[in-house]
């Protein structure tokens, strides 16, 4: 069994994150300031701010919620633009993933997920996307404080890696977290194509962003490297050729653009994780219709 802590699980992804891993024969512990309400797992009150606390969680010193601990899942954040002030956001977020790798360095814990943001990408794209899908290739373009945050949290990740040869850094660039009980005002958005364009009309089902993090435990390969996560369709009905042409013209494509797949490559993380997206707004919509 690998034990796993998780920060930030009392999140709306954080949740799924918890069930799939204890699903999947994971031994978990969720730190998080949050309370979390539920039987999943074993959760302690950090404030990831603090070092010392994150660095005793890790460690394995909390009494009763000791490791050593495989793998750590870094999901805890203000998890957009807009929540709190600009200097608020990125004096929470930034340094609270600096003490979570510091840590993982001291305890000498070689596997690490950390969770980055399609934010990083150029959204909200008042500024055009370079070419549709977006994917990896191109240098990240952050919008707000949020998204800077993040790119500097890929950057310390990538330094933290070179540091160590064997310690591997996986940073996921999530979409839209969606649970199940979001899908019903999906079909809404046909009406507005520039309402949901700010990510490509982009969206990840809480468990696919799950199932993303446990093939990213799973990986085997040493390094960082940033991935999409997103899930294989759109928000949308329409075409994506015909919202591109509307929406963003003059943005050219590349590679295959499908009728309703995603405009945030997962190719990527297909090839290198194993990723493959289970769920779709489509069929549970038409599940309760």
């Amino acid at each position: 069994m690998r034990k796993v802590l998780v920060t930030g699980g009392s999140g709306k992804l954080g949740r799924a994150v918890l069930r799939d891993l204890v699903e999947h024969g994971c031994d978990v512990l969720n730190i998080d300031q949050a309370p979390l309400n539920t039987s999943i797992c074993k959760s302690v009150k950090v404030d990831l701010a603090n070092f010392g606390e994150v660095a005793e969680a890790i460690l394995g010193g909390i009494d009763e919620r000791g490791g050593p601990f495989d793998a750590v899942v870094h999901l805890a954040a203000i998890p957009a633009p807009g929540l709190a002030s600009n200097a608020r956001t990125f004096a929470n977020n930034v340094p609270g993933t600096y003490n979570v790798l510091e840590a993982c360095r001291l305890a000498e814990i070689r596997n690490v997920v950390i969770a980055s943001s399609e934010t990083v990408l150029g959204l909200p794209f008042e500024t055009p996307p370079p070419y549709a899908p977006v994917d990896e290739e191109y240098y990240p373009r952050p919008e707000s404080a949020y998204s800077l945050g993040k790119l500097l949290d890929e950057t310390m990740a990538a330094q933290f890696c070179r540091w160590d040869p064997l310690l591997r850094i996986c940073a996921l660039r999530f979409s839209n977290v969606m649970n199940p009980e979001d899908y019903a005002a999906f079909p809404k958005f046909d009406s507005d194509p520039v309402a949901r364009k700010w990510n490509l009309w982009g969206y990840i089902d809480a468990r696919d962003g799950a199932q993303a993090v446990r093939r990213a435990i799973q990986a085997d390969f040493t390094g960082f490297e940033a991935f999409i996560i997103a899930n294989a369709d759109t928000v949308m009905s329409r075409s994506n050729m015909s919202l591109l042409a509307e929406v963003f013209p003059g943005v050219p494509t590349k590679g295959n653009v499908s009728t309703n797949g995603t405009l945030l490559s997962i190719e990527k993380a297909k090839r290198m994780l194993g990723y493959s997206p289970q769920y779709s707004w489509r069929n549970e919509v038409a599940a309760k219709s």
